[in-house]
């Protein structure tokens, strides 16, 4: 860890920061300079105390290289973050929210479609009492498959979380601290964090917000990386796939079933010939048993879905690295006494 700090710093440290802004970083060094001046100068205009942790998923640019800078530059508030390498994007946030100190813990993209501007919009229903404040974005900048999956998915999410929140895919969000402090304690390894957050919240609220095009480069989630996201979405909050496999499992035994009778009533009444030398009733008796083999295996899928709910308990991340003064030492030593995170010895203390 840096041990450089100004008496000022100390004097920040000693009283806990109220915000922390949690931002996963990967491959942006074009936008990172800005990114950190804005946010900067959003969170001075607070007076509050605050910190920003930069968590660094692998990047392979210069991401690295100006998240030091940044911390070195403003070692009171501004902390790194290192992954060891590139775990995705809910795991960063992870990883910054066992580091965060804060009250209040805000979540936030580093590619500028959400403005840091925004931020104090999602403050006001927290000081309010709110558990969780979401964002929904207003003149969406995203092509026209990204608008209609977000669509799609968010309507999924309402229908099996019963929270009606309408934009889950915005990364720009507030947390309570026992919020945080909840969802440390699980031990998922694929989590969709809204959804995960949404769970423990009693109070939750959503304010529009802006949103910018993307203007130094192309977004980080591809086609396939946004259809993990949607399988990993669909498997931590729910499992009606596994109860739907059962139904439909049932179902074709049941027209199996009927199917079979009808044959043979019409047997009886118009001869074999009618039936084709059984062949009919030979898929009549397979479909019986297609049917019911996935009506097994969804009862078993059920089963095994519990026990995975229950027994997956490895680790989401490793830390490489910690560097700044975020004032969260304390705070993830008492969290995460857990196979979960591997913090550095001095961050322990």
């Amino acid at each position: 860890m840096n041990s450089k700090q100004s008496s000022g710093a100390v004097d920040k440290d000693a009283s806990k920061p109220w915000l922390s802004i949690v931002i996963p970083v990967y491959n942006e060094e074009a936008n990172l300079p800005e990114l950190l001046q804005r946010c900067t100068s959003v969170c001075e205009k607070l007076d509050k105390p605050y910190e920003i942790i930069l968590v660094d998923d692998g990047s392979r640019d210069a991401s690295v290289e100006i998240i030091r800078s940044a911390v070195s530059e403003h070692e009171d508030t501004i902390a790194g973050v290192f992954l060891n390498r590139n775990y995705g994007q809910h795991a960063a946030v992870m990883a910054g929210f066992a580091h965060a100190a804060g009250d209040v813990i805000v979540t936030l993209d580093a590619d500028l479609q959400n403005p840091p501007e925004e931020i104090p919009k999602l403050l006001v229903p927290i000081e309010e009492g709110c558990d969780v404040v979401g964002s929904v974005r207003m003149q969406r900048q995203d092509n026209l498959f990204r608008r209609l999956s977000s669509r799609i998915i968010n309507k999924a999410v309402q229908k099996a979380t019963g929270v009606m929140m309408t934009d889950y895919g915005c990364m720009l969000r507030a947390y309570s601290r026992q919020i945080v402090n909840a969802m440390l304690q699980c031990r998922e390894h694929s989590t969709f964090i809204p959804v995960l957050a949404n769970s423990f919240a009693n109070r939750t609220a959503e304010v529009q917000v802006a949103h910018a095009e993307r203007s130094n480069d192309d977004s980080k989630y591809d086609i396939w990386k946004l259809i993990n996201l949607q399988f990993d979405l669909l498997t931590s909050m729910t499992t009606f796939p596994l109860r739907l496999l059962s139904i439909l499992g049932g179902g074709i035994a049941m027209l199996g079933f009927m199917f079979s009778m009808l044959l043979f009533l019409m047997r009886f009444a118009y001869g074999a010939e009618w039936a084709a030398e059984g062949v009919f009733t030979v898929f009549a008796v397979m479909f019986i048993f297609i049917g019911l083999q996935l009506l097994a295996l969804g009862l078993v899928g059920e089963y095994i879905g519990r026990i995975y709910n229950d027994v997956r308990d490895r680790p989401s991340y490793f830390v490489r690295e910690v560097i700044g003064t975020s004032g969260s030492g304390a705070i993830a030593a008492s969290m995460l006494d857990s196979k979960i995170i591997d913090l550095p010895a001095e961050r322990r203390a």
